[in-house]
């Protein structure tokens, strides 16, 4: 299936009209009740390309393209699409704050028990996580650029000072998300001798060298982390002795939640800066990724454009950036270390709980991609990560069929599931635990990112290639019936024929999710194809041939007599030279034409002696 985002994403707009709006009510339900993050990842369903994608931006009624007018036709029936828009803002923001005042983080319907027999108590219901600060920031970022943008056409003085508490609201919440993901960021020192030592150590030793030199070469290859860490980020005193100490292995990360003996955020008021946490003080990598993901958006270029952040917002932004460039170095460090195969080539990856799964090295994969994309990994890199991509799309079933029974299943449903160790302290509920069921999304959207980066053009092709494959699986998710019909995920569309099994209500963390690869596809395609060595050198050759043939067809011709044919040629030839460098496919269309020129011209005058 090709990968087609501007029609996709206006498939899915048409689906969320059939499914969330009746003509006077917006439902924020889904496969589960709502709750803060499903209420951030349906909004941004909508928000999020409109922000994104140009072509997409619904801020000035009068510049709505008419296709993207056409889906979301229903919505603008009773005002004006932006005016609906900003009545879901107003929603959103009312149903995510709390009585106090505060921003409402919590979890709710996405949390569940890993006790059969306990059910989580009211208490744990309202915990926040991770996800839910990520999610919060990016739809908080969508939304001001947004009424940012709306703002500039507006005339009455009604809908300014919505626009105001919006923005307020917004700020707000952005501010409490950036200080809830501050205060979940965690360095975690690990003995050589310890359990967790010994994991990390045979996941990172690939050759068999003693311990010793092992441990030795992480201090080195993690050195500059380790100095950054030291001077850039205030830590306890124990994790600092502990980074001070070069035989001692250390992580870093986010943790599930807001960690358990976290300091304050003494410059924010906000109670998030100061409430304890209770999470297990250690790196969750499926809640790094995603904090990673939403610190990504808070550092786009066109933040700092819009002036967007206020100077408490600055200094948090700083702070997370430093975290994201020194989780991103650690990671794609660990990934790759020693001198043979990497680490992340030995499928499945473990964690230093003694965890492992395929998730967890595509989780990784992510990681060495983001890398990638700021500039700091290698092409070469890249090549061997599309061996990883492909060997995980077959193992995750994506371009294998799945036999009956087959334990890859559970990557996708019910998911990986991640214990949050510290949830049973609270209320003295059950533990609770998280499933994570975007597998396929996450491999998509880490493909097509790779693709626009990549300049092997083997490389490329086959991640272009798998990446239509894995539409293909995640179009076979899609509801097929009811009013959610387009929008996921509906497993059984590829790994049961029960009809029972069938899905007809939305989720949207995976409708989400989707979203954000359609971006990433736009965003591919939107960039100049790569100018390939190997075209250039083909434009090289046809350009070269092309001047040579225009050389000879001068020779039968007075130099103040030289036809239009020919001056045509001469235009051809020259513009196509100037191409090569930059854009050799128009070269060689360019050499193409002149080549057909002189083609006519040497038939003409070999027609023209025949007759004479």
């Amino acid at each position: 299936m090709r990968i087609q985002p501007r029609q996709q994403i206006l498939d899915i707009w048409s689906a969320m009209m059939s499914t969330c709006w009746d003509g006077h009510e917006w439902s924020w339900d889904g496969i589960v009740d709502r709750n803060s993050i499903s209420d951030s990842e349906q909004l941004l369903c909508l928000l999020y390309p409109a922000t994104e994608i140009n072509s997409f931006a619904l801020a000035n009624p009068a510049r709505i393209e008419g296709d993207v007018g056409a889906a979301l036709a229903p919505l603008g029936i009773e005002e004006p699409i932006p005016s609906a828009v900003v009545s879901l803002l107003e929603r959103y923001l009312r149903q995510n704050t709390r009585e106090d005042g505060q921003p409402d983080f919590s979890a709710g319907s996405y949390l569940s028990s890993g006790d059969p027999a306990k059910e989580p108590t009211k208490a744990q219901r309202e915990i926040e996580v991770v996800d839910a600060y990520s999610m919060s920031l990016t739809l908080c970022m969508s939304g001001l650029r947004f009424v940012r943008a709306y703002e500039i056409g507006v005339k009455s003085e009604s809908t300014r000072q919505r626009i105001k508490s919006i923005t307020n609201g917004l700020s707000a919440r952005l501010t409490a998300a950036m200080t809830g993901l501050m205060r979940s960021f965690i360095v975690k020192k690990v003995s050589p001798k310890s359990p967790e030592g010994q994991v990390m150590i045979g996941m990172l030793n690939r050759t068999g060298e003693p311990e010793k030199m092992v441990v030795s070469g992480i201090a080195r290859s993690l050195e500059h982390v380790r100095s950054r860490l030291r001077s850039d980020i205030k830590l306890d005193d124990v994790t600092v002795e502990a980074l001070d100490d070069e035989n001692m292995l250390f992580e870093c990360g986010w943790s599930w939640g807001t960690v358990r003996g976290a300091a304050p955020v003494d410059f924010i008021e906000e109670s998030i800066a100061h409430k304890p946490g209770i999470a297990d003080p250690r790196p969750y990598l499926y809640f790094t990724v995603i904090a990673l993901d939403g610190i990504n958006d808070l550092m786009s270029q066109r933040t700092g454009e819009l002036a967007l952040l206020d100077e408490k917002q600055h200094r948090l932004a700083q702070a997370l950036r430093t975290r994201w460039e020194l989780t991103q170095t650690y990671w794609s460090t660990v990934a790759r270390f020693g001198s043979g195969a990497w680490p992340l080539e030995d499928i499945p990856w473990r964690t230093t709980d003694g965890e492992q799964s395929d998730y967890f090295s595509l989780i990784v994969s992510a990681v060495l991609i983001q890398d990638l994309v700021a500039g700091t990994a290698s092409d070469d890199d890249l090549t061997r990560a599309v061996a990883i991509f492909d060997e995980l799309a077959g193992r995750g079933r994506i371009i294998r069929r799945p036999l009956s029974g087959d334990p890859a299943i559970a990557l996708h449903t019910p998911g990986v599931r991640l214990t949050l160790k510290g949830t049973e302290r609270v209320d003295n509920g059950p533990i609770l635990q998280w499933e994570a069921s975007d597998f396929a999304a996450v491999l998509l959207k880490r493909m097509l990112q790779a693709a626009r980066l990549s300049n092997n053009i083997t490389a490329r092709a086959k991640l272009l290639e798998l990446a239509k494959l894995t539409m293909d699986h995640l179009a076979a998710r899609r509801i097929h019936t009811g009013p959610a019909r387009g929008l996921w995920d509906d497993p059984a569309g590829i790994f049961s024929s029960d009809e029972a099994d069938r899905v007809g209500q939305p989720s949207w963390y995976m409708t989400e999710r989707v979203i954000e690869c359609l971006v990433a596809a736009e965003r591919t395609f939107r960039e100049s194809a790569p100018n390939w060595p190997e075209l250039q050198t083909v434009a090289r050759l046809l350009v070269n041939t092309a001047e040579h043939r225009y050389h000879q067809e001068m020779l039968n011709v007075s130099a103040d007599n030289v036809p239009d044919a020919l001056e045509h040629v001469e235009e051809h030839i020259d513009q196509g030279e100037g191409q090569i460098r930059e854009d050799a496919a128009t070269a060689i269309v360019r050499a193409i034409d002149a080549l057909r020129e002189l083609d006519k011209v040497a038939t003409g005058r070999r027609d023209a002696a025949r007759s004479g």
